[in-house]
């Protein structure tokens, strides 16, 4: 990475795993210099460009052995849906085909999109609360892949980009937070209106447009102009670390305050995740965050949540559509889900509502 955009080799202080921030996300935005951005491209260009970005990707000792290096137009939808739910490819992306591409390394930790809305978008994924540990691998990442293409890159600006809200350092760093306390206490819209007051972002599940499902947040930065990297990621880890503890204060306030509306809520999600027969998407996702939250209490047991997790990610759409290996409509995907969660969480204890003292 050039030393002109500011970046500073000091990092914030490490961050606390806490089990509220579920995964960290560092991305970076890079453009081949001499060549229009993606939406001006005409398709030989574009398709020179993949030509030339895919290999010099793949080739990096961090991506090998490349778990997928493709052309998009070569992915089924179902499989582009698998990718998107799996937070490796963004929507728009899905929707490209001629001239774009994706290479994934073996782990799924490193991704880098070809001919989205920049000619690179590579990102790096780490499970918890690790930003810093993202950060540290999509700068390893970028160094190497800067030894072999030229960016486009202005000494007074920074990295240039299609947008200009990704001009500067082209990072865009996000933590995705479970905070089901603050949406049962009422408190999160006011929230979200303090966080984007700081200059950060607050988006769903699937990122920009999405739906805030599962009680599932992303928080990100929303400017990449005039701070380094380290000033972002300083200002993120912050923020996150205050949201934190706001949730963990929600949470204790719901057990003080109001137990038997925690205890109805985990009740009713327990029973219909274990004696339902049809559960739609949106459903599994708030049911699952409630368990989740249960196990947090230790109303549940906290061996639990590794499984949940899992389960948040496996009865998205095409994950279903791709372990019953035929193609279902949205009743049969229903009824598929609900068989998955009753065989995946039966035998699991009633959840321990004497704690919440009734």
């Amino acid at each position: 990475m050039k030393a002109e955009n500011g970046h500073s080799s000091a990092a914030p202080a490490p961050e606390v795993d806490s089990g509220i921030v579920i995964s960290s996300r560092v991305r970076l935005a890079r453009n081949v210099k001499s060549f229009a951005f993606p939406g001006w491209l005409k398709k030989a260009d574009r398709l020179k460009l993949l030509e030339t970005i895919q290999p010099a990707v793949a080739d990096l000792s961090c991506m090998r052995p490349a778990k997928v290096s493709v052309a998009m137009e070569t992915l089924t939808p179902l499989d582009k849906q698998l990718l998107v739910e799996k937070h490796l490819i963004s929507r728009e992306h899905a929707a490209k085909n001629a001239g774009s591409g994706l290479v994934v390394n073996g782990d799924e930790s490193l991704s880098v999109m070809i001919n989205e809305e920049d000619h690179i978008r590579l990102q790096a994924l780490r499970p918890g609360f690790h930003l810093l540990e993202a950060w540290d691998a999509a700068d390893k990442l970028d160094t190497a892949l800067e030894d072999k293409l030229e960016f486009s890159f202005s000494s007074s600006l920074g990295y240039l980009t299609a947008c200009p809200t990704n001009v500067g350092t082209g990072m865009r760093a996000s933590a995705m937070l479970h905070l089901p306390g603050l949406v049962l206490g009422e408190q999160i819209n006011q929230v979200i209106k303090s966080v984007n007051q700081l200059g950060l972002a607050v988006r769903g599940l699937y990122g920009e447009g999405t739906e805030a499902l599962g009680n599932l947040f992303q928080i990100s930065n929303q400017t990449t102009l005039g701070e380094s990297e380290r000033q972002i990621l300083d200002r993120l880890v912050k923020v996150v670390r205050q949201l934190t503890e706001l949730e963990n204060n929600a949470r204790h306030k719901l057990i003080q305050e109001k137990g038997r509306m925690l205890a109805d809520q985990v009740g009713r999600s327990y029973g219909i995740v274990l004696h339902s027969y049809s559960i739609s998407s949106k459903e599994a996702l708030n049911l699952l965050s409630l368990l989740r939250l249960a196990a947090d209490l230790a109303l549940l047991p906290s061996t639990l949540k590794p499984k949940l997790d899992t389960l948040l990610i496996s009865t998205q759409p095409a994950h279903l559509q791709q372990a019953s290996q035929k193609k279902l409509g949205a009743e049969e995907r229903d009824a598929f889900r609900a068989d998955l969660l009753r065989e995946k969480l039966k035998g699991i204890a009633e959840p321990a509502m004497r704690k919440l003292h009734l």
